[in-house]
């Protein structure tokens, strides 16, 4: 198990109960904020984003190996964005079989034989890792997988390391609390936003963040809104809904909304298949994608962002297709893959099938979703496999080797949760923002970090999804 906090700091039932309380005022004072579940979309009653009472220490060398490598993890979803050939190829079998993908897939085409109205492309990413364990003791950096849409915490995360230096200080860790980072991806995120927005060319048009019917998670975005009004670009929220009452394009397809030209559409919802309730959902989504408008993201760099197509990119020779003169790019990115295997139909997706059945705890299966909940493991494998077989119906999925990082002891902290230590398992995020216009890229930045913990008893799923909390890294 990695060392954490000194266990006299850890088994000192009454100092960690003062610490706990130091900390949520800290987390209150910093701005590290949830409305409730009982009133998502109302900001009367707000308590704390669930946090770690302590960070969590990281080794400094994969820290920085995952910052390194994000700005060409950029440039790898622009490129792939661009080359329809590759999407087609690398999402044939999956669209046949996954009803939410070729939905998607679909825009795509019509986008294409339409031709992209706008030239300015913005991306906001976040490539999420776990540092696997080998029996050796050695730690590496490995991807779980890049979030291309609705790519969270950026904000939150930007006001989590005053609460644990605060925290460090009040348990006599002066030393520790000087080594937490400063981070603020707000600014970041805003910065690539606020360039897209100004290369658009209206000073009238605003950005719109297309939101989520229930906003417990405001805040968050709220940071990257209030950096945006303070370069005095107007920003509006709407929902799927209103773009379906009041949505239109004019004659030079701009993008109205509620009579407001938008001039960059930032989706922080659609990512999800329920999220499109309605066809009228799906007619707002193409709407959005054939208009002037900025979109981040884009369809295409939206089906970027597939599991699909990270399983694909493992393939022997295939990066090289993106960076054909790059074999230290190559060689960067392929570092950080973990072992990543096709179900498509064949011998090939036999043997993968074959594997899994035989040895399940090694192993995640991975469906074509994102926001956390949606991966399957152990005997659950067995089942979804055993069910699927001889169908097409496994190809909706990847098998991905089971990353194994060490444990760490830590305390949770949840408005209401109780107060016990777990053993605890971390995931690195890190974000990217990157804006090209035509040819030309004219960002291209590595904007900061998330550190999300969890207790090792749960497998899969995120803070907004209520299992994991927010966190720093502690470089070691």
């Amino acid at each position: 198990m990695a060392q954490g906090m000194p266990d006299n700091i850890m088994m000192d039932a009454a100092l960690i109960a003062d610490l706990a309380e130091v900390a949520k005022d800290e987390a209150l004072l910093q701005g590290v904020l949830m409305r409730i579940q009982e009133s998502s979309n109302s900001s009367e009653l707000v308590t704390y984003a669930p946090f770690a009472l302590f960070p969590t220490p990281v080794p400094k060398d994969v820290f920085l190996q995952a910052l390194a490598v994000q700005t060409h993890y950029n440039t790898l979803v622009d490129r792939i964005s661009q080359d329809s050939d590759f999407l087609q190829e690398a999402l044939a079998r999956t669209i046949e079989v996954d009803d939410f993908t070729a939905r998607l897939f679909r825009i795509h085409q019509q986008i294409l034989k339409e031709g992209r109205a706008q030239s300015i492309v913005l991306g906001l990413n976040r490539s999420d890792y776990m540092l696997d364990q080998g029996k050796d003791g050695s730690v590496s950096l490995k991807q779980i997988e890049i979030n291309t849409i609705a790519a969270s915490f950026g904000g939150l995360s930007s006001r989590t390391p005053d609460v644990h230096r605060h925290v460090l200080k009040v348990a006599g860790k002066l030393e520790e609390s000087r080594r937490i980072l400063d981070n603020d991806p707000a600014s970041g995120l805003a910065r690539a936003i606020a360039k897209a927005w100004e290369l658009y060319g209206s000073e009238r048009a605003a950005v719109m963040f297309l939101v989520e019917e229930s906003q417990r998670n405001i805040f968050d975005q709220r940071y990257i809104e209030s950096q945006l009004w303070k370069r005095n670009i107007p920003t509006i929220r709407k929902r799927f809904h209103d773009v379906t009452k009041t949505g239109s394009l004019d004659q030079d397809k701009k993008l109205f909304v509620d009579g407001r030209e938008i001039a960059v559409v930032y989706f922080r919802n659609g990512y999800m298949p329920q999220n499109y309730i309605s066809e009228q959902t799906w007619d707002a989504r193409l709407l959005m994608e054939r208009s002037l408008a900025v979109k981040c993201p884009d369809i295409s760099t939206h089906l970027a962002g597939t599991k699909k197509v990270q399983q694909v990119l493992a393939r022997p020779g295939v990066l090289e297709r993106f960076f054909p003169d790059q074999p230290r790019v190559v060689e960067q990115l392929r570092a950080t893959f973990a072992g990543l295997y096709t179900l498509d139909m064949g011998s090939e997706g036999d043997q993968t099938a074959a594997m899994a059945l035989a040895a399940p705890d090694q192993f995640v299966l991975k469906p074509q979703r994102e926001g956390g909940g949606n991966n399957i493991y152990g005997a659950e494998i067995c089942r979804v496999l055993r069910a699927a077989e001889g169908s097409s119906a496994r190809t909706a999925y990847i098998l991905m080797d089971k990353i194994q990082p060490a444990a760490v002891q830590n305390y949770l902290l949840r408005r209401d949760g109780p107060l016990e230590i777990s053993n605890c398992l971390s995931e690195l995020g890190v974000f990217g923002t990157y804006v090209r216009h035509g040819e030309d890229m004219v960002m291209n930045e590595c904007a900061g970090h998330l550190l999300r913990t969890k207790s090792s008893e749960h497998s899969d799923g995120g803070v907004a999804a209520g299992v994991a909390v927010l966190d720093n890294p502690l470089l070691v």
